[in-house]
Order: structure tokens, then C-alpha cells, then sequence
């Protein structure tokens, strides 16, 4: 596991060129490159969170509360982002991102620092999600005007015989919707069977004291 985390590390400094709708079309390697067995990676530690209702304002709390995991920032009363939450359009990554970014008061009066980081689908390389899954950093993606929390992706790296340069193909994004407890909890985007003209987005959030 070590080695597989470090191998994900430093491949993050070679220019990778997968952005989703490549990583979401079908295709095949060019030749003189080695694809390596489908992999995953996976932020094993989110709360198993369910929100109060299936209205979006509730499944937007509840996801963002999985997403930080810390009580005083996200996102029940007297939580730093409390107002940010309610003020945010639920069915908007970027308004969302726009609320959440910036300084925020602990109910202490602590200050912090919310980086929202918004990605369309045309910006999101593939190396990239793969080391901000493995840094335990799920995201927010909007998926058919619906929100989920993506936990994890399915991958193959591929490696170019001749220059050595790695490239990365996201073949599943594994998500939780927040507003089931059961089944219908787990949900995966497949590149194979789904739309991906229907995807809006994803959204990292990291939160820091300032």
C-alpha cells in the first residue's frame, strides 16, 4: 500500500494529460505504452453521515460536513461555515466555492482559512484526483443536478515505453449520496455506461487555521 501511495506521489510531477472527458470517453493505449492492472483509491475515514432530509439544502449540509469532518467548521450551529452553508445555492459547485472560500470565525472566535478549489469537468486531470483522494481529501461532484461525495476513483496507470512519461485513466468515480442510509447509498459513475455530458463539476474544500 505504501509503495502503491508513494508511486501515485511522485507521479503527480509528471505532466499528465488525462482531463475527465478524456478519462471519461472510451479508447484504447497507444502503442509502446504498459497499462498497469485497475486500481483504487479510496478516503477510508468519511462519516457515514445521512442528512434529515432529501431536499437539496440538507444533502449539501451533510455532504460538506463528510467532506471537512470536523464539527466546529461544518456544519450544524454555531459552526464557522453555518451561514456560508445556508447562504450557498445548493444546485451550484461554483456558488458553493464562492461562499465557502475565504475566512471564517470559530464560535470561539478562532479564525480560518477555507480553499475551495472548483473544477469543471474540461479542468479536472485525472493525476490530480488521484493525489488529493490519496492526501484524504474527497470532493463534491455535481452529477446530474444532483450532489454526491466522491470517496474514491478506479484508475489504470499507463506507462510510456520510450519517454517514461505516466498517464492516468479514470475508468469509476465512487461516490456517497447523503441522502440514503441504504443501498442506494453507494453510487458509481461509470465512464463506460454513463453520460458525462451530465456531470457539472467537482469541488475540493481544505480548511486551515489562519
Amino acid at each position: 500500500m505504501a509503495s502503491n501511495r508513494l508511486t501515485v506521489e511522485l507521479a503527480i510531477h509528471v505532466a499528465t494529460r488525462c482531463v475527465m472527458p478524456l478519462c471519461l470517453a472510451l479508447g484504447s493505449l497507444a502503442f509502446g505504452q504498459v497499462a498497469y492492472p485497475e486500481r483504487e483509491v479510496r478516503v477510508h475515514d468519511l462519516p457515514a453521515l445521512t442528512a434529515r432530509s432529501t431536499r437539496s439544502p440538507d444533502v449539501l449540509a451533510t455532504s460538506l460536513e463528510m467532506v471537512f469532518n470536523d464539527k466546529e467548521i461544518c456544519c450544524g450551529k454555531d459552526s464557522a461555515l453555518e451561514d456560508s452553508v445556508e447562504a450557498a445555492d445548493a444546485k451550484s459547485l461554483k456558488d458553493i466555492a464562492g461562499k465557502m472560500q475565504g475566512r471564517h470565525l470559530r464560535s470561539d472566535g478562532r479564525p480560518i482559512t477555507v480553499t475551495a478549489e472548483y473544477l469543471t469537468p474540461d479542468q479536472v486531470n485525472a493525476g490530480h484526483l488521484i493525489y488529493m483522494l490519496t492526501a484524504k481529501h474527497a470532493a463534491l461532484m455535481m452529477w446530474n443536478s444532483r450532489l454526491y461525495v466522491v470517496e474514491g476513483v478506479s484508475y489504470v496507470e499507463s506507462v510510456d515505453n520510450s519517454s517514461g512519461a505516466i498517464a492516468y485513466a479514470v475508468h469509476k468515480f465512487l461516490l456517497q449520496d447523503a441522502r440514503f442510509s441504504d443501498a442506494r447509498r453507494e453510487v458509481a459513475f461509470d465512464r463506460v455506461t454513463e453520460d458525462a455530458g451530465k456531470v457539472q463539476g467537482l469541488l475540493f474544500l481544505q480548511a486551515a487555521p489562519q
